[in-house]
């Protein structure tokens, strides 16, 4: 099997690079473009394991023929799109650049998939689609009647452009809403990553409202097992759209006290207001993804803060610069 998996330098796409080595899946080839979101030297330390391994091409999804390109070479079987701008407060401020890269992006991929005789294709989507929706747990069969960020709004076009794509041209698309998705190499700028690096510093750290939104985290490993599987499924309608959660949402007063445990600090509190763009709760029902695709989260949160604690502080003994 011929596998591209895009944004396959970043958190969720070099642990599922490694899985797939691991499994000995088939040929890899990762498409990143290596930008200054975050730091780049973090994005080329988390692939240096795998590089001699894989074949890597390096250009952005925004560039027709750069993506034209990789598929003209690479032939694939099966894409696995892990690659967006991602996080709800940057897309309030700069939406186009979000548009540009989440729904032009896609919209190449998809294109020169259906070009190029690719079958499986996986998009990572969000639990951000679910807007304000009061009814929990979130279920794929829930209506999405209102998003609230652009992020959101960009992640719902990506899942529309995968139905039509398996609709006309037959492709089969898994559209994965991952919820809250956390552990070790995770993005500086997530609550986990920002509040590990002020606690350990004395620095006080952003609390916004009274700490009682709540989010569904779900530890990197098991992501990826549900990616896997989503690779992997060949049966049921063309277009699937699955839950990928923890099975254990925690409110945010609840994060910092673990956070506080895990890195042996009191953590400085700096009371501000909502944020607008975030939704009050995030809550997965899993039980469709456990039905497909096997899937059954294991870690729980205060297992997998202290794996993320002792990662971060792994990358500061090796003077590798975490934000």
């Amino acid at each position: 099997m011929k596998i591209l998996v895009t944004g396959g330098a970043g958190f969720i796409g070099s642990h599922t690079v490694e899985r797939l080595l691991r499994d000995g899946a088939g040929e890899v080839t990762v498409l990143d473009n290596f930008n200054d979101y975050y730091n780049p030297a973090i994005k080329r330390r988390n692939l240096a394991a795998a590089a001699d391994r894989i074949n890597l091409c390096e250009g952005d999804l925004t560039d027709a023929a750069f993506v034209r390109d990789v598929f003209e070479k690479g032939r694939f079987d099966s894409v696995i799109h892990l690659a967006a701008r991602a996080g709800v407060r940057p897309s309030i401020a700069e939406p186009e650049l979000y548009i540009d890269t989440n729904i032009k992006g896609t919209f190449h991929l998809l294109e020169n998939a259906r070009r190029t005789g690719c079958t499986q294709f996986v998009f990572a989507s969000s639990s951000s689609v679910y807007g304000v929706n009061t009814k929990v747990p979130f279920s794929e069969e829930d209506p999405i009647l209102q998003t609230i960020s652009p992020y959101a709004m960009t992640k719902m076009a990506g899942e529309q452009m995968c139905s039509n794509y398996s609709h006309l041209y037959g492709l089969r698309t898994v559209c994965l809403r991952f919820f809250t998705v956390y552990g070790p190499r995770q993005r500086p700028d997530l609550a986990i990553s920002k509040f590990t690096r002020l606690i350990e510093d004395g620095l006080p750290i952003d609390k916004y409202g009274s700490g009682g939104t709540a989010r569904d985290y779900t530890y990197i490993d098991d992501i990826v097992e549900g990616v896997i599987g989503a690779l992997h499924l060949s049966s049921g309608p063309l277009c699937q759209i699955v839950n990928l959660g923890g099975s254990q949402t925690v409110t945010l007063n609840e994060l910092i006290a673990t956070l506080e445990s895990a890195v042996g600090k009191q953590a400085l509190i700096n009371a501000l207001p909502d944020q607008p763009g975030d939704v009050p709760l995030t809550s997965a029902d899993v039980s469709k993804a456990a039905r497909l695709l096997g899937f059954r989260p294991q870690t729980r949160v205060a297992e997998g803060v202290a794996r993320y604690v002792e990662w971060f502080r792994q990358m500061r003994r090796d003077g590798v610069v975490v934000c």
